[in-house]
């Protein structure tokens, strides 16, 4: 279990991922956002609307599990998503503004939860039991890894 420091560290790095997000990505062109310059790895757009999409899932997956009784969790096929056409546009506007709307919500969500609740269960088919607690660690380091994805491969477009 999180300590209360340890949380507000977490969600602090919640609310401020969509405006690290938009830096990392402000000015770029079509070609730097959809080119794959690493092997086996997304292209920055794909990683943005992999944030969105993915911290989709966990807001309404953190709902559940404040909501109901030990729910099962569904999970989604995210490189199948990272193939669809929306999630490898170049046009990353709507989803760094779901990002920025949906964090504003999460933070919000997650100042407000109440002790007793951080503790509340679901059930993920393929991680088993998962907390509240759990939740807003693996979501924080989440994008925390697609910042990283993201610097990886802009790095890796300068070396070409």
């Amino acid at each position: 279990m999180a300590s209360a420091k340890q949380r507000q560290t977490f969600i602090v790095k919640t609310q401020l991922l969509p405006s690290q997000i938009e830096t990392l990505t402000a000015g770029l062109s079509a070609g730097q956002l959809t080119t794959h310059y690493l092997d086996g790895e997304w292209s920055v757009a794909q990683n943005v609307h992999h944030l969105a999409d993915s911290h989709m899932n966990s807001y309404i997956r953190c709902k559940l599990i404040a909501s109901a009784t030990r729910p099962l969790l569904k999970p989604y096929g995210q490189d199948i998503w990272a193939k669809f056409p929306d999630a490898s546009s170049a046009d990353i506007r709507s989803s760094l503004a779901l990002l920025r709307s949906l964090h504003g919500r999460w933070v919000h969500f997650w100042n407000e939860l109440p002790d007793e609740a951080w503790q509340r269960i679901g059930i993920h088919p393929e991680s088993g039991e998962v907390t509240l607690d759990d939740q807003l660690r693996l979501y924080a380091e989440h994008g925390e890894a697609h910042i990283d994805q993201i610097n990886r491969t802009l790095a890796a477009q300068v070396e070409e």
